[in-house]
């Protein structure tokens, strides 16, 4: 039989580790991540940049789902100003060859739309705002010009193409110019 020393002992190093796994679950500041990839909490939809540098996905890492961007040569987040809102969803992100376009599918008004986020400019657009059908699964183009995704409008799934214009400024490695004599 245990003694009651040991029973108390026991029970008092018990809550000791509840309170620590608490702790360490608990969401916490929403304004903080940790700089490592790895974490307790759910993470899913990766997109990888053109380059390889940086790995976008959705986490839940402080409480809400959110879209984070990790950069693989600086072992660090990199923060996305007015991308993330309270009670926004936000899902299956791509990446531009830099990662400096990122799309994702988010809600409007409680329809699916896609949007773009700049992060030279540190704004969102909504490319979609005309679309009354269901939208998913949205990629951009290496060079951030063209968005491909799929729509029920038809009544079935089909993939469209949306240009974004030839004056947009393209996400192009460094060095790499663009023939303006190709159609």
């Amino acid at each position: 039989m245990i003694n009651r020393f040991w029973l108390q002992r026991m029970i008092h190093w018990s809550l000791y580790l509840c309170l620590a796994l608490l702790v360490a679950c608990s969401p916490g500041d929403t304004n903080r991540l940790s700089s490592s990839l790895h974490s307790l909490y759910s993470e899913e939809q990766p997109a990888l940049s053109g380059n390889g540098h940086d790995l976008a996905f959705v986490s839940n890492r402080n409480g809400n789902q959110q879209l984070l961007l990790y950069n693989f040569p600086q072992a660090k987040f990199i923060p996305l100003p007015g991308l993330n809102r309270p009670h926004n969803i936000v899902e299956n992100p791509s990446l531009s060859y830099t990662g400096r376009y990122i799309t994702y599918l988010t809600s409007d008004y409680g329809r699916p739309v896609i949007a773009m986020y700049d992060r030279a400019t540190k704004q969102s657009q909504i490319l979609t705002p005309i679309y009354t059908s269901w939208l998913r699964n949205p990629r951009i183009s290496p060079d951030g010009r063209y968005v491909v995704f799929e729509t029920a409008k038809s009544g079935q799934w089909d993939i469209e193409v949306l240009d974004r214009g030839p004056e947009i400024e393209l996400d192009l490695p460094n060095g790499v110019s663009v023939d303006s004599s190709a159609p």
